[in-house]
């Protein structure tokens, strides 16, 4: 009997899965894609693509970028399924999270940028709080105007380093569960043999390029995932066709 609930709660998940909703929107005309060999991988390459109907064609391939050190895990993006029993994003875990995610805005030290998503300048007032038990877990604040200082720990936005030079805000438990995961970006790398705390980073040309591209009123989104879970679930969310 225990095997038969097993099988209809699998056969259920994998309808949802399969189902309509769960593939790219259709106002979604950007596609950011970054996939590694497995869920350990501390590398990957990041591609771009972009369509003005139905059919995806690749603008870019083959960006090598870094991840997290203890790679990826399932994060809470657009679609908050995990079909599969690897672990999920956590807190402090080291992993980037898999998924499907928004990219809502850009950042960095420049007072302006070339770009035409929303753009905010970091100072060194600008922090993001990565504490689990604040009221502005996963938010980036402006500590002056904040009152109620409820974080033990946050990390600042205006570094010594190129990190943050520039970053894009890669939309990532958005409702700010508690222990999920915070403060997710695509940044600057320090060297491409330095794998991140839980974000994406490439170096400053690549992302200069890619936040010089983006176009909110294009919806654009990251797809982030081992390459063969990518493969396995192409065809069911309308992922643009890997190389």
């Amino acid at each position: 009997m225990k095997q038969v609930i097993a099988l209809a709660i699998l056969a259920w998940n994998m309808s949802i899965l399969s189902a309509p909703g769960q593939s790219l929107p259709e106002n979604c005309q950007q596609c950011v894609v970054v996939t590694t060999d497995s869920w350990s991988a501390t590398s990957g390459t990041l591609s771009t693509f972009e369509r003005d109907g139905a059919d995806w064609r690749v603008r870019k391939s083959q960006v090598p970028v870094v991840v997290g050190k203890n790679g990826l895990g399932w994060g809470i993006g657009v679609n908050n399924i995990f079909p599969d029993e690897r672990p999920t994003k956590q807190e402090g875990d080291n992993k980037a999270p898999a998924g499907i995610f928004k990219l809502t805005s850009v950042f960095g030290y420049a007072r302006s940028a070339a770009t035409q998503m929303p753009y905010r300048q970091v100072t060194p007032d600008i922090l993001c709080v990565d504490d689990p038990q604040s009221h502005h877990y996963n938010h980036l604040i402006d500590q002056r105007k904040i009152d109620n200082r409820d974080w033990r720990t946050a990390e600042e936005m205006r570094r010594k380093d190129v990190r943050y030079k520039w970053g894009v805000i890669v939309e990532h438990n958005a409702r700010a569960r508690p222990n999920a995961g915070s403060c997710i970006f695509l940044h600057v790398w320090i060297a491409p043999n330095e794998p991140t705390v839980g974000c994406t980073a490439m170096a400053e040309k690549d992302l200069v390029d890619l936040i010089r591209w983006l176009d909110p009123a294009r919806a654009p989104l990251l797809v982030q995932l081992p390459r063969n879970i990518y493969n396995r679930y192409r065809d069911d969310w309308n992922l643009p066709p890997l190389r």
